[in-house]
């Protein structure tokens, strides 16, 4: 798959986990897609469960906002954050594509924390 054919799907993917439409959201991974949450220690084996698993959440996000998508051949990673409850979480996305469907997946979540000011003077602030 062209590089230009895995952005547009990885745009498509984002906007209806945004939109919550779990059909298109799902449509971009392989059957025996795993996805992998390093900081619980869950692994998903198979797009039917990812798709329940995440259907069942028991929030709807309020916000969803694409930071960048950047990456080259089968390696995709997608900065994003994701608001449930008023609280923004970052979150990196590393997929991984075969045959153009997403055949692994790993996410990262950060809560955002406060900058200490012993620090200040070496860093800008971004939004």
């Amino acid at each position: 798959m062209q590089e230009e054919k895995i952005r547009e799907a990885l745009n498509a993917h984002w906007q209806a986990s945004a939109a919550g439409d779990l059909d298109a959201e799902h449509d971009i991974y392989d059957d025996d897609a795993i996805c992998d949450y390093p900081q619980s220690g869950e692994r998903i084996i198979g797009r039917s469960n990812l798709q329940a698993l995440r259907g069942h959440h028991p929030d709807k996000p309020s916000g969803f906002d694409v930071r960048r998508i950047q990456g080259e051949g089968s390696l995709w990673i997608t900065e994003y954050t994701i608001t449930y409850t008023g609280q923004a979480t970052f979150t990196v996305s590393i997929m991984e594509f075969c045959n153009g469907k997403v055949i692994h997946e790993t996410q990262y979540f950060s809560d955002p924390f406060e900058a200490p000011g012993w620090r200040s003077q070496w860093v800008q602030q971004i939004a």
